[in-house]
């Protein structure tokens, strides 16, 4: 048994300096059951964090807290995001102050087509990409403006949802097994995208099963087990230690 890391050594652990995105000691339940026990961890403006663990680790019901989804429940703890405190705020205002969650069921709306979906992100400010920029970014979506969105292939779907938080002026993107059912070849396509945004200086927090594929994208790391932080450091030193793999990601 390999002795859980001291992660506390780390310089990007909450107990440091405030940085852009910051969680304090977030406590989340779904009705009786203790989920999220006690995270704490900062974000850089521009990083791309891997949130990783075990399945039921804790890492959906995490994001979904700090997406301030209402469910699990946030019953203690403070979330903020470049001053402002998400912690105070429903999921509209949080979505308004900058945060972009994508939803693992990416929930596109069925009826619609792929502009129509975008267009209905931004009915309401503060808007951010200009469709034109989305298509640039997404050549299929461009070619399959007037196809009704359910109707795309599950990458072209990912595609669709993570340029519907980009239609929105998002500071932190929030994604939820971005790969999951994905071939090979469209995760890296998915992956350059996320280094594109990553250059435009959004903030980026990544759940993902795959974890070798996203600690290679990631600057950082945080590994949750049973609703707890178990390691907050580089995404490299994640990769360089097999012991710490196999005993908290199983690989």
């Amino acid at each position: 048994m390999v002795a859980r890391p001291d992660f506390s050594q780390h310089a990007n652990h909450a107990s440091t300096a405030p940085a852009f995105f910051s969680v304090w000691d977030l406590h989340a339940y779904y009705g009786e059951s203790y989920i999220v026990q006690g995270v704490s961890f900062t974000v850089h403006e521009g990083e791309i964090l891997a949130l990783l663990g075990r399945n039921g680790a804790g890492k959906t019901s995490t994001l979904r807290a700090l997406a301030r989804t209402g469910s699990p429940q946030l019953t203690h703890g403070e979330i903020w995001l470049d001053h402002q405190p998400l912690h105070r705020m429903a999921s509209h205002e949080a979505s308004a102050a900058g945060l972009g969650l994508v939803p693992e069921d990416r929930r596109i709306i069925p009826g619609l087509t792929v502009e129509e979906n975008l267009k209905l992100a931004q009915i309401a400010p503060p808007i951010g990409w200009s469709l034109e920029r989305l298509y640039e970014l997404f050549p299929r979506l461009g070619e399959r403006r007037k196809q009704e969105g359910v109707t795309l292939s599950g990458g072209e779907q990912q595609m669709l949802a993570i340029a519907r938080a980009l239609a929105r002026d998002i500071k932190v993107l929030l994604l939820d097994e971005p790969y999951e059912g994905l071939a090979p070849v469209i995760v890296d396509e998915i992956e350059k995208t996320l280094a594109l945004i990553k250059s435009q200086g959004i903030t980026t927090i990544i759940v993902e099963q795959n974890a070798i594929r996203a600690l290679k994208l990631a600057d950082r790391a945080v590994i949750l087990d049973t609703g707890q932080i178990v390691f907050d450091g580089s995404a490299e030193e994640v990769l360089k230690d097999e012991a710490l793999r196999a005993e908290y990601l199983a690989i």
